[in-house]
Parts: C-alpha cells; sequence; structure tokens
C-alpha cells in the first residue's frame, strides 16, 4: 500500500506543470492514489494561500501526503520542508505556507529536507524536489531518511490567526475571505470595495442579484452575490481588504 498523495498547487491546469508533477509522481509511487486537490491557488502568494491550505486540510484523509507548492522563491535560499501536522504530511516550501496549519494544529513536527535529486531545475522545485519527496513518503520513507528535524518554520510576525482580506474567487465568483465564519456572530456586517454586506444562511436566502456574506462548505466567510459573479459585481479582488463590524 502507498498513500494517497493530494496536489495543491498555482500551477493551474493549462500547460505542462501539473502534467510533469504527476508523471514523476507515477515513476516514483506507481500505485499511490494521486488528487489534485487544488491546481488554482492564489498565484505566487503564500500567505493567501496558507489560510486557504488550512480551511481546506480538515477534508483531507489522515496519512495523506500533501505537496503544496506556491513558491515565488524558488530557488533561493528558502528551505524545503516536511511537515508532520495532525497526521497528514506536508511537503513544500518554507515561505509561510505551512504557518497557519501548524499555528492551528495539536500535534506537529517538522523537518528541512536535506536531499538533493541529481537534477534540481532553479525554477522547478515541484517537479524535482517536492514530488520525489512526497512518492518517498508515500512509499513509507521516514522523513529522517530525507532530511533533518527543524525548528518552527519562518513566517512573518504579523501574519494574524484570521486574515481580513479576499484570498480566493472561486469559478462562480464567490470571493473567499481568509475569515473562520465561526468566529463572527450571524449580525456581523463586512465591508468590501465600499459595499456593506449582512449575514444569510445560503443563496435563496437573498432575492436573485443580492450580495451578502455567508459561511462555506469549507468554513470561512464567503462573499457572494445570488445568482451573479461577486468578484465582478463589487470589484473585488485578491488581497482587497474586508472590514468587520458588529453592532
Amino acid at each position: 500500500m502507498q498513500r494517497p498523495i493530494g496536489l495543491f498547487t498555482d500551477f493551474g491546469l493549462a500547460g505542462p506543470y501539473l502534467g510533469q508533477v504527476r508523471g514523476v509522481l507515477l515513476r516514483h509511487a506507481p500505485l499511490a492514489p494521486v488528487i489534485d486537490l487544488m491546481a488554482d491557488a492564489p498565484a505566487c502568494r503564500p500567505m493567501a494561500s496558507a489560510y486557504l491550505l488550512a480551511a481546506l486540510a480538515a477534508e483531507w484523509p489522515e496519512d495523506m501526503v500533501v505537496m503544496a507548492v506556491v513558491d515565488p522563491g524558488v530557488g533561493s535560499a528558502r528551505l524545503p520542508l516536511i511537515a508532520e501536522i495532525g497526521g497528514r504530511w506536508f511537503v513544500g516550501p518554507d515561505n509561510g505556507l505551512f504557518e497557519i496549519l501548524l499555528r492551528r494544529a495539536a500535534r506537529a513536527k517538522v523537518w528541512a529536507i536535506t536531499w538533493r535529486p541529481q537534477r534540481l531545475s532553479a525554477s522547478f522545485h515541484g517537479r524535482d524536489l517536492f514530488a520525489p519527496v512526497a512518492a518517498r513518503l508515500s512509499r513509507g520513507e521516514t522523513p529522517e531518511a530525507i532530511g533533518a528535524e527543524a525548528a518552527t518554520p519562518w513566517c512573518p510576525a504579523d501574519w494574524p490567526d484570521d486574515l481580513p482580506e479576499v484570498i480566493y474567487g472561486d469559478v462562480y465568483g464567490n470571493a473567499w475571505t481568509g475569515l473562520r465564519a465561526a468566529l463572527l456572530p450571524p449580525e456581523a456586517r463586512l465591508v468590501a470595495a465600499g459595499q456593506e454586506l449582512t449575514c444569510a444562511r445560503t443563496f435563496t436566502d437573498c432575492p436573485r442579484g443580492d450580495s451578502f456574506w455567508y459561511e462555506n462548505s469549507s468554513g470561512l466567510v464567503e462573499i457572494a452575490v445570488n445568482e451573479g459573479n461577486a468578484m465582478a459585481v463589487l470589484g473585488l479582488d485578491l488581497g482587497t481588504p474586508v472590514q468587520v463590524k458588529v453592532a
């Protein structure tokens, strides 16, 4: 048996990148199921992606190996990491991507990857380094065979526990934020791009064309328009600040 491998990246579905990674995984762990968890994470935005990764990870099986790569600093001095968090294995760059997962975890352990492949492109560690490491973990190798135990990964001190901004726009144009909905009372109002929004349980609680916020299926505050594209209608973008008002 080989552990399933999940891919969380900003590579996109077009172009060669995801296919190249999947090819490496097939070569090194041919019996492992490979699942595309997310191919359109916020491109080159480790901070936004960290909150998204933390929200999504709770639904994934324990013992899964997750190759998570949002890595604008690829080829730089930043470390490559393995993190064991709540029974799942994460492989990726030390750029804050695992910070929120680690911060919220009851137990976690981190290793710096010391192994290097014979071929290591300066610009594609996802294919050349992280994919082979994920495959080795899938096959049952220990992180000690691949790296050395490390201290808590790097993270800017000013990253908040919840991020009050838009971190992702989905295929419907709904705007995900880095706020956990369970921490907001239902009477809270949000202000984004000059628009004030009240809470609804679901889309049909509002007239067609109305905007609102609600708790999405991953537990995050999401801004939506009933039968509309909230990103376009409200003029939202990744990084748009979201203010919370509680009367």
